[in-house]
């Protein structure tokens, strides 16, 4: 399931609604628009790109900025009411009677580890097919960073491109001393554009693609080494530890209630209490 990401968009509206603000304080916004500079800044980056990534990667820009504003919901919280119930059920039925639990199942990738635990594929076999698998998720979504990333660095250097054109240009008109300051003014604000490109859009889209990938590849790991624990017939319990090892503390403390002691404190207090 796909949910809106709205502090990717919040961010970028704040970022450029406190630039305009701050603009309109010190003068009139129309001296800053240069619809010249925009071609130069934005076209020539991107004409860059091209060159630098194939034609069936840049396609991908459109699809990999919608990921960013609809950001596809991975929670490995999720994972531990599911398997606990999976394995109980194996452990009653056999691994057999979770064919029927497939349907239940929206991931893929959970669904197809679990149809290879069913068929009784031999352990290893499965975590090498689904690492690979998520190796090759990773070197997709690195691809997406490094395009963002490459668009973010030529942006600021096709501003500079657009302000030394000014200021050629603004020299060729050095018998009208009016026009110097008006051309030098022109001729900055391909610098700006850059610097807003890449520092508020291009440079923290891929940041967000960077977060978002570590993400879903700790919660795809995190089905890997629950789906092979559950074949091992593994305890419901230990099993539900294995995927909250996963969590964050400060989750942990959010999904299940109250922290953990790893040195089993928490157990020896109760068998003191109860005067064991």
């Amino acid at each position: 399931m796909k949910k809106l990401d709205f502090l990717t968009i919040g961010g970028m509206a704040f970022g450029l609604g406190l630039v305009i603000w701050g603009i309109a304080i010190g003068g009139p916004l129309s001296t800053f628009v240069n619809f010249p500079g925009v071609l130069i800044t934005v076209g020539g980056s991107f004409g860059a790109v091209l060159i630098n990534f194939q034609l069936g990667q840049v396609s991908q820009v459109m699809k990999i900025t919608m990921q960013v504003i609809f950001e596809k919901q991975v929670e490995i919280s999720s994972l531990g009411e599911l398997f606990v119930n999976l394995a109980q059920k194996s452990r009653r039925e056999g691994l057999l009677a979770l064919e029927d639990d497939m349907e239940e199942i929206d991931d893929r990738f959970l669904q197809d580890g679990l149809q290879m635990v069913i068929d009784g594929f031999e352990p290893d076999s499965i975590r090498d097919i689904l690492e690979t698998e998520i190796h090759t998720l990773s070197q997709r979504h690195q691809l997406g960073q490094n395009l963002f990333r490459v668009w973010g660095s030529l942006a600021p250097a096709f501003g500079m491109i657009g302000t030394l054109i000014g200021l050629v240009q603004m020299l060729t008109t050095l018998d009208s001393p009016d026009t110097i300051g008006s051309g030098m003014a022109v001729a900055l604000l391909t610098t700006f554009y850059g610097s807003i490109l890449a520092n508020l859009i291009l440079i923290p889209i891929a940041g967000k693609l960077e977060i978002m990938s570590e993400k879903e590849i700790a919660y795809k790991e995190a089905i890997v080494d629950a789906l092979l624990a559950l074949q091992a017939g593994v305890n419901p319990r230990i099993l539900q530890e294995k995927i909250k090892a996963y969590l964050p503390p400060g989750e942990k403390e959010m999904v299940y209630g109250k922290k953990t002691s790893p040195s089993g404190a928490e157990s020896e207090e109760a068998m003191a209490s109860s005067g064991r």
